[in-house]
């Protein structure tokens, strides 16, 4: 979720949505694992490890975190992957055009691992089935919708039965798709500016609430705790981690999982 463009595209559409204020969101049941605070393990736990792949997400389970950011994107022939970027350009050595212009097969035939270190060669994109079937019954999923049909992502939550163990970062017109398509799923919307929290919070009725670092104040966490919601903050590296635990953040979205859930364990939260 680390690029920002959401908040004003979710700003701007709010007037296109008044029409759509939904009924409350169900709430978030899954507690955080290292006391008060949920550990959000961005495009899993990829130090020295390829970026969101299965391994990624293995290793972030092991470390303790509470969900799993997973990018999804769609291929050619309809498949669901996780990959942050639009392209393969970055990821596997002499690849290069959009996601969208491959077929799963074309993409699981790429090596995204031998970019990182040898010892991750031949390592395959993920798809989203593969996902759950890992995660089932031992973390929790963070949905950042690249492209991706809401509908259809809801479809294979409620298959793996982890429809209520996801939140979900999105646009305005996707989060109003996903409460169409699914009751109990969980939308989380980024207000982005403090002074659209209420606009936000009206028109969603969210239980869970994004934001970063460069827009988190002591002010957006008590409103959104006013608001009977929790709020989710994506870091700005860990030299801000306990001034967002200082504020009374809900949960912290972090490249370095295993350093925040060891201070988690420090601080006894």
């Amino acid at each position: 979720m680390r690029a920002r463009l959401l908040p004003c595209a979710l700003a701007l559409a709010a007037a296109a949505l008044t029409v759509w204020a939904a009924d409350p969101c169900p709430r978030l049941e899954r507690p955080p694992r290292q006391g008060g605070v949920h550990v959000i393990a961005h495009r899993g736990a990829h130090a020295g490890i390829p970026e969101n792949t299965i391994s990624a997400y293995e290793k972030a389970i092991e470390l303790g975190a509470d969900f799993v950011e997973v990018d999804l994107r769609t291929t050619k022939d309809g498949r669901i992957v996780s990959m942050h970027n639009d392209t393969v350009d970055s990821y596997a050595k002499g690849a290069k055009g959009k996601v969208a212009d491959f077929t799963l097969a074309e993409l699981k035939a790429l090596d995204i691992g031998s970019r990182v270190g040898p010892e991750w060669a031949e390592t395959r994109i993920p798809t989203f089935e593969e996902i759950l079937e890992v995660c089932r019954g031992r973390i929790g999923i963070y949905v950042d919708l690249k492209a991706a049909d809401p509908a259809v992502v809801a479809g294979m939550l409620r298959k793996a039965g982890m429809a209520e163990d996801a939140v979900w970062y999105a646009g305005a017109g996707q989060l109003r798709k996903l409460r169409d398509a699914c009751a109990e799923c969980l939308p989380m919307p980024d207000p982005g500016d403090e002074k659209n929290l209420p606009r936000v919070v009206s028109l969603l009725s969210p239980s869970v609430v994004a934001s970063s670092w460069d827009n988190l104040t002591p002010g957006l966490v008590a409103r959104t705790h006013e608001a009977g919601a929790l709020l989710f903050v994506d870091d700005g590296g860990p030299e801000t981690w306990e001034k967002m635990l200082s504020m009374g953040v809900d949960g912290i979205q972090t490249d370095e999982v295993e350093d925040l859930v060891a201070l988690l364990r420090q601080r006894g939260r």
